[in-house]
């Protein structure tokens, strides 16, 4: 964890829904930040756990969870996950007060994020989704670029306590445009991906020395957060660093799905996504992006 120091402002009551490898230290900038913050989690024993380092209280339940809370903030797996933690009996729409903002970081489908501003609206509840960048590093280091979409005024209210996790949290447009921002952040990072693989697999079948080669381009045109952040460990053949191929696969649905709905044609995307499926195959499910260049 960072030990930044946050600009003072009243502390809010918060609930947390998802404590995975971003959720769990998001939710703890918010706890370090002074907030009162309640969390959730399907699996109860991690509820317990972030509660044991950081304090606050867990609930058995979102609705539980979310009751008298000002804000809540998920972060789940997808579409499934998501409705299952805010709709029905349970869910957090249930525990949430009129004037609450309920602010999805899930990487999801545009379509649900519209669909739960729709049911929020019901209930006058604003609903932001608000997907994230930066991978497991910049949650822990409250570094993430976070991109919304929804009501101007729920984002205004809602910005400053995001910040305690984040670095950049940035209006898009109306609901749904965080989550195509995050697909366009997506198409970018596949493309530069198999490129990169590509240009490190020919300089080393070319008998260069690598490391070498990528401090010399990346002082220049070539430079990419990719390559000052994997391109070394992609020529040691590490592969255990933050965002996997599976969730990246998940992630490339989703943006292929929406592009057979707007018209988009995309290439190279969907063979790289074919390509993170080869690498599935090799077992690599769990390994990282920059994967990728396994299969060559």
């Amino acid at each position: 964890m960072n030990t930044r120091t946050y600009d003072p402002f009243p502390p809010r009551r918060v609930a947390f829904l998802g404590l995975g490898v971003m959720g769990h230290p998001m939710a703890g900038h918010l706890a370090r930040a002074g907030h009162q913050v309640t969390v959730y989690n399907r699996t109860p024993a991690k509820a317990e756990a972030w509660v044991q380092t950081y304090g606050g209280a867990f609930a058995a339940t979102p609705a539980a969870a979310a009751q008298g809370a000002e804000f809540v903030f998920c972060c789940v797996g997808n579409d499934d996950d998501l409705r299952s933690v805010v709709l029905g009996d349970s869910g957090a729409f249930a525990g949430m007060t009129s004037g609450a903002i309920l602010v999805d970081h899930t990487t999801a489908s545009a379509a649900i994020a519209r669909e739960l501003q729709a049911q929020g609206e019901k209930r006058g509840i604003a609903f932001i989704d608000a997907p994230v960048s930066g991978g497991q590093a910049g949650a822990v280091n409250g570094a993430l670029t976070v991109m919304c979409g929804g009501d101007a005024a729920a984002f205004d209210t809602m910005k400053p306590v995001a910040l305690a996790f984040a670095k950049a949290v940035t209006l898009l447009g109306g609901p749904g445009s965080g989550q195509l921002a995050k697909m366009v952040n997506q198409i970018c990072i596949a493309g530069i991906v198999q490129g990169l693989s590509e240009a490190v697999r020919f300089g080393q079948n070319a008998g260069l020395d690598m490391a070498q080669v990528l401090d010399v381009i990346g002082k220049g045109a070539a430079q990419s957060w990719q390559m000052d952040n994997r391109g070394k460990t992609m020529v040691e053949d590490k592969f255990d660093f933050g965002f996997a191929v599976d969730w990246m696969r998940k992630d490339l649905g989703l943006v292929l799905d929406e592009a057979r709905r707007n018209g988009s044609r995309l290439p190279v995307t969907a063979l790289v996504d074919q390509f993170y499926a080869d690498v599935q195959a090799q077992g690599g499910n769990r390994w990282d992006t920059s994967s990728l260049i396994k299969r060559l």
